[in-house]
């Protein structure tokens, strides 16, 4: 019974959350911290530059600026679908690291801002894992041989 209630749940929605303006949609929702990061920094370069700083990513200058173009560049690869999986593993990669450097819970004493600090730590983890989820499809894809990269 409940196979069937799912086979005709997905029979509904198959058509909708299959379509490329949802997976477009999706792929943009799953970038738009990037982007924003990205034109942020690249507006207020200053301001990109202190941060590099507070976490002694030194020379700030040149890394805000690698950061930045990185941000919008893996962000662009992972919307249009060039060498998507290459940009989802990058941004994988860079939140899992970003992660570790910004958000280090375990050091901060009890209380309400570790435990923000701690709940951002794995949604960026959780974050890392969606990428990890869209290289994994691309891959697929390409494995298969097939050559829809859209």
């Amino acid at each position: 019974m409940l196979l069937r209630m799912e086979a005709k749940l997905a029979g509904v929605c198959t058509p909708v959350f299959t379509s490329h303006p949802v997976r477009w949609l999706g792929l943009l929702a799953l970038c738009s911290i990037y982007i924003l990061s990205g034109v942020t920094k690249l507006l207020d370069f200053g301001a990109a530059v202190a941060e590099m700083e507070r976490y002694q990513l030194l020379p700030a200058r040149p890394i805000a600026a690698v950061v930045i173009l990185f941000q919008l560049s893996a962000s662009a690869m992972v919307i249009s679908g060039f060498c998507r999986w290459i940009g989802a593993l990058s941004l994988a990669v860079f939140t899992v690291l970003a992660t570790f450097i910004a958000l280090r819970f375990w050091e901060m004493p009890l209380g309400q801002e570790r435990f923000m600090t701690m709940n951002f730590f794995f949604e960026h983890l959780g974050l890392a894992g969606a990428f990890l989820l869209v290289a994994w499809y691309d891959l697929h894809k390409w494995r298969r041989g097939e050559k829809d990269w859209s």
